[in-house]
């Protein structure tokens, strides 16, 4: 089934991926890639497809509140946030505009995947096998210091060049 997307609905989808992610406001919602569709299913009705990072994730509700604002303050009356889990968000949908603003804001974004798919998880010593570059000085010197940060999405680094503590938006 092909879908269109009516110049109206496209606007709509601006104006609530404008709406900033509220665990990492540097980030838009569309920026983050959660944001998945606007459907206009009246004259002033709307329903919005959003994707959570995880199952479970605590953000949601504010994430969709601020959608529901976002729009009503555009005219929209009606504003129903719906959740889709499938496709599930991968942090291959985060957006080159938006791994540009994690690692300018001190988080190191997550790698670009080459293929789709399962990604392989290994108990593995503190240094990763593949290089993680430092947001602060660019070294791939790095270690793990935690498996979570301040969200359940991020990792606690430090890179062994510069010794500075950085955050690091974990592959999904």
């Amino acid at each position: 089934m092909v879908t269109t997307t009516t110049a109206l609905e496209a606007e709509l989808l601006e104006i609530a991926g404008s709406v900033p992610d509220p665990e990492l406001p540097v980030l838009t919602l569309q920026e983050l890639g959660v944001l998945r569709a606007v459907h206009v299913r009246g004259a002033e009705s709307v329903e919005v497809e959003l994707t959570p990072t995880y199952t479970g994730c605590p953000a949601i509700e504010a994430m969709s509140l601020d959608i529901e604002q976002a729009l009503h303050a555009h005219g929209i009356r009606d504003v129903t946030v719906r959740t889709v889990l499938r496709p599930a968000w991968s942090t291959d949908d985060i957006t080159a505009e938006g791994r540009r603003k994690l690692r300018e804001f001190g988080i190191a974004p997550p790698r670009v995947r080459e293929v789709s798919g399962p990604v392989p998880v290994s108990l593995s010593p503190t240094r990763m096998l593949e290089p993680l570059r430092c947001p602060h000085c660019g070294s791939t010197d790095t270690e793990l210091l935690s498996r979570f940060s301040s969200t359940a999405c991020k990792a606690l680094r430090r890179c062994l060049t510069c010794r500075e503590p950085f955050d690091h938006f974990k592959e999904l």
